[in-house]
């Protein structure tokens, strides 16, 4: 082995390709041409003796000597962003870019809405809002902070519980002169629903209408919960809402089936390397703290 040959430019293109899976993706996130990506690669695996990545159908996926070096290697990065945080001046420590990564009913249906306060308080901070339908991976620098309805897994990671919320059944007025207002789970058998395409959720923690109804007569399915209120705002049936969503801006009303509760937790969770850098520091913070500001409100 040639450890003398290691650099940090041909570990950065380790990373980005042992995350992405992908040479030309990594390439383009770093913004240098393909053959420049393969080439360190190739010239890491050379100066380390041996092979880091198998090919399989969807890409590149590390082998063991890979996954080992992967540890190593991201608590270089970590420390490198640590050394860059530290030489900042001090006016400069709450500026940059920070990802907060979650799903897309909470991103846009609560926090887009409230980041002015963050914006107020540190002016050179930028906030990317990264929507998935599944887990964004911190430990894979997909995400500086992930928001999530259950607690990730992951090596070096911070998850932390800050609040919960309701969800509750709405529908429009003029479905419900139609069909009538429903007052117990029974009631329920009768109705018409919105919800989720079954079979491409991701999360199981938004299978939530299944606590509430065995087989209900979906009429309508969407991978979004923005589509499901909009299409029963249409008035097309019974829709399942977390209480942040604001249904009733729609002109959806709640309605009273006093046996249904259905309740979810929000989780926080950061790298335990990036988690107390100001900038990320500043919005894990902020974030908590608007959510435990609104606990009353989310579990209504």
């Amino acid at each position: 082995m040639q450890f003398q040959h290691l650099n940090w430019d041909d570990l950065r293109v380790f990373l980005e390709v042992a995350r992405a899976g992908n040479i030309s993706k990594s390439a383009k996130r770093l913004n240098i041409d393909h053959s420049t990506a393969s080439r360190r690669i190739t010239q890491l695996e050379f100066s380390l003796g041996s092979s880091l990545f198998e090919r399989n159908r969807s890409g590149l996926v590390l082998n063991a000597l890979g996954q080992r070096l992967l540890v190593y290697v991201e608590g270089i990065e970590s420390n490198v962003l640590a050394i860059g945080e530290a030489v900042g001046a001090k006016e400069l420590e709450l500026s940059g870019t920070v990802r907060v990564g979650t799903m897309e009913g909470i991103a846009s249906l609560y926090l887009a809405e409230r980041f002015l306060g963050l914006r107020e308080r540190y002016g050179a901070l930028r906030i990317e809002l990264v929507t998935s339908s599944q887990q964004l991976h911190v430990t894979r620098r997909e995400a500086d902070i992930f928001l999530s309805f259950f607690r990730p897994e992951g090596r070096g990671l911070d998850a932390e519980m800050i609040g919960k919320f309701n969800l509750n059944l709405y529908a429009t007025r003029s479905y419900l002169d139609k069909r009538g207002v429903p007052t117990s789970r029974a009631d329920l058998r009768d109705h018409d629903f919105v919800g989720y395409v079954h079979d491409l959720i991701q999360v199981d923690t938004v299978r939530w209408l299944d606590e509430v109804i065995v087989n209900p007569n979906l009429v309508f399915h969407s991978t979004s919960m923005i589509s499901q209120m909009h299409a029963a705002s249409s008035g097309l049936g019974i829709v399942l809402l977390p209480t942040f969503a604001v249904p009733e801006r729609l002109g959806l009303e709640r309605l009273p089936v006093q046996d249904v509760k259905v309740e979810r937790k929000i989780w926080l969770s950061a790298h335990q390397d990036l988690r107390y850098i100001p900038r990320v520091k500043a919005v894990v913070q902020y974030l908590m703290a608007i959510v435990r500001k609104d606990m009353e409100f989310l579990s209504t």
